[in-house]
């Protein structure tokens, strides 16, 4: 079963269109290309009985930890095959394990769009309830001295509001 699942997952990334690498057999990444985060890196394992699916979203938040972590859940009821998850330093993740059994190209297509959605489009709501403060400071920073402030143009609200503004919350 091991090897049809590594050959149907081969099939099925190059299908997707997708860049993938296979650093050693059964275990392939797959770069699924991003607007709001550039690229997500999927880790796809083929193990005996299940595909582990893992992806990293965003390090650990440097403030409001408690709206974030409620953020992660709130979004997991609406996710299929994968979910939020922390490792042990608190960085944010996604992550899932997909019976090998009926796997199909299509359903790893839809798993990968399925990462792809929840890792871009949860990217910018979670800096800026992570890491509200640092967006602020470096945008204070940049302007400052001249700077460009143009991979910053999604948070321009955070600096416009200073330190009233409640994040997350627009």
């Amino acid at each position: 079963m091991t090897e049809s699942a590594e050959a149907l997952l081969a099939r099925a990334l190059d299908e997707a269109g997708v860049e993938w690498e296979s650093p050693r057999p059964g275990t392939y990444v797959a770069a699924l290309p991003g607007t709001r985060k550039l690229s997500t890196a999927c880790s796809l394992v083929v193990g005996d009985h299940t595909l582990s699916v893992n992806a990293f979203v965003v390090r650990r938040p440097d403030e409001n930890h408690e709206a974030v972590y409620r953020w992660l859940l709130e979004r997991n009821l609406r996710l299929a095959d994968v979910a939020f998850a922390l490792d042990r330093l608190g960085d944010i993740y996604l992550a899932g394990r997909i019976p090998l059994d009926g796997l199909t190209a299509a359903h790893v297509d839809q798993v990968l769009g399925t990462v792809l959605d929840a890792a871009d489009g949860s990217f910018n709501p979670l800096l800026e309830l992570g890491f509200a403060t640092s967006i602020r400071r470096e945008w204070a920073w940049r302007t400052k001295r001249g700077l460009p402030t143009a991979n910053l143009a999604a948070f321009a609200h955070l600096a416009e509001r200073g330190d009233e503004a409640e994040p997350g919350r627009d």
